[in-house]
């Protein structure tokens, strides 16, 4: 196993391709006093194993409503959304829980590492979340720190770290239980253009080895790294573009 591969079992038939995302008819409704917010309106989309998919519109639009609910930390208020083939609003709170921190990995616009625990042991929190023993743990961090270019720096706290590093250390920890799907949400907007750069290689090499990437981004350069792009405006799906080419599109 590299440091990418998901638990996909030795011989198991490969699913590659096949979807890890099914969103089918989602809405997503917040009470605001006597209003409701429609924040998405009959969303529909399938994601993939191995793709990697950038989901763009202006602020307000219904992309970090979507991310939330790929990531099972928000539920559809009508429609379904479909992880893995579970339907995540069957889940109850503990399930949804224990299958975020074995499925999905997370990275943020700001970084949200431990401030007292160096890089090293900031990788190792899913893991002992997850139960893993220290060993493992240990081993597993030191690997993925130096898949993200932070050997060196294991020991260092995130207060030691630039910016970039900090970034590169929440990637590593979004990845520590091999999950099948890794969200960001931003991963550039705290970071200047040359280290944002790096960010957006990172992404890239993440991808060609083989993890599913979805990213929510105002950043032009990340989105054209994406190989496929989800337009969204007023909490809808309005074109979705494939290699460079428009291979969906909704009314607007």
């Amino acid at each position: 196993m590299t440091v990418t591969d998901t638990r996909a079992e030795p011989g198991e038939k490969s699913r590659a391709g096949g979807p890890i995302v099914q969103v089918r008819g989602a809405y997503r409704d917040y009470p605001m006093g006597q209003e409701t917010v429609h924040a998405l309106r009959g969303v529909s989309i399938e994601i993939a194993r191995g793709d990697y998919v950038a989901i763009v519109g202006p602020s307000g639009c219904g992309k970090s409503t979507l991310l939330n609910l790929l990531g099972v930390v928000d539920r559809p208020t009508r429609g379904q959304v479909l992880i893995e083939g579970r339907d995540t609003a069957a889940m109850r709170d503990r399930e949804a829980t224990e299958f975020r921190l074995r499925n999905i990995g997370f990275v943020f616009q700001r970084f949200y590492l431990m401030a007292m625990l160096t890089a090293r042991e900031n990788v190792e929190l899913p893991m002992a979340e997850a139960g893993v023993g220290t060993a493992e743990r240990v081993a597993r961090a030191r690997e993925l720190l130096e898949y993200v270019g932070l050997k060196a720096r294991e020991r260092h706290r995130p207060g030691e770290l630039s910016g970039g590093e900090q970034q590169r250390v929440a990637i590593a920890r979004a990845l520590a239980n091999r999950p099948g799907l890794l969200l960001a949400d931003e991963p550039t907007g705290e970071l200047d253009v040359r280290t944002g750069a790096e960010i957006i290689d990172l992404f890239r090499r993440l991808n060609r080895d083989g993890t599913t990437v979805v990213v929510v981004t105002h950043d032009l350069e990340l989105a054209a790294a994406a190989r496929r792009t989800i337009q969204m405006r007023d909490g809808q799906i309005v074109a979705q573009l494939g290699d460079g080419r428009i291979v969906a599109q909704s009314a607007l």
